[in-house]
């Protein structure tokens, strides 16, 4: 069969090759192609994949909800970081993920500082890695000060 002259066979590399399973609904799969492989890589990249890590994802939306469950089939302490205090039960009992912090909530995340990017940076360890998979509204400003002293 021949669509626009092109055939309905294809020659790639076995290595670029999906392989749905047969009982799975291509629309149920669609999100493991799409924010599946945007989190799945930087995590596989930046040696997040090692059992043992300690891993923060901080917003759970759409990126968020894989970023959990990669972690967690990682072997993974997973610690979701949200502004609604409404998604601890779905980041608890529903992901698996091992602890929840309301990022509004100061005491809760015990660091003193309040402009959001320096806050993030308040979270991580000495040598920390901060990876971005969203796109966010407005342009992020880092504090040089805080870079250094992180790492």
């Amino acid at each position: 069969m021949t669509y626009g002259g092109y055939s309905d066979h294809m020659v790639a590399r076995e290595r670029y090759i999906v392989r749905f399973p047969e009982n799975m609904p291509l629309d149920a799969g669609a999100p493991l192609l799409c924010a599946g492989i945007t989190v799945y890589s930087p995590m596989k990249y930046y040696g997040l994949s090692e059992p043992g890590m300690h891993i923060a994802v901080v917003g759970l939306g759409g990126l968020g909800h894989v970023a959990v469950k990669f972690a967690k089939a990682f072997g993974a302490r997973v610690t979701v970081v949200s502004t609604s205090p409404k998604k601890e039960e779905e980041a608890l009992k529903r992901l698996g993920a091992d602890s929840f912090l309301v990022s509004t909530n100061m005491d809760q995340l015990k660091v003193k500082l309040i402009v959001p990017p320096n806050l993030l940076l308040g979270l991580l360890k000495a040598n920390g890695k901060l990876i971005l998979v969203g796109a966010p509204e407005k342009p992020l400003e880092l504090p040089a000060f805080s870079v250094i002293m992180g790492k």
